[in-house]
């Protein structure tokens, strides 16, 4: 679908951290939503555990799309 007022500014809200870890030269960092703050994170913490779907989850998907 069509992006938000939220999904706009949340991109604008990305970028403007994504300069200030340029600036700062913390390099191997991403940026990301943490509730409403802007959180800057080691890409070694990002990609370091494979990151699961709960099975409860997954089932109650089954619902929507069979």
């Amino acid at each position: 679908g069509s992006p938000t007022a939220f999904d706009r500014v949340l991109g604008t809200r990305f970028g403007i951290d994504v300069l200030k870890l340029i600036e700062q030269k913390k390099f191997g960092f991403m940026v990301g939503l943490h509730g409403n703050e802007i959180a800057q994170v080691p890409l070694q913490k990002a990609i370091g555990a494979l990151k699961l779907v709960p099975q409860e989850l997954y089932e109650l998907t089954q619902v929507f799309f069979g």
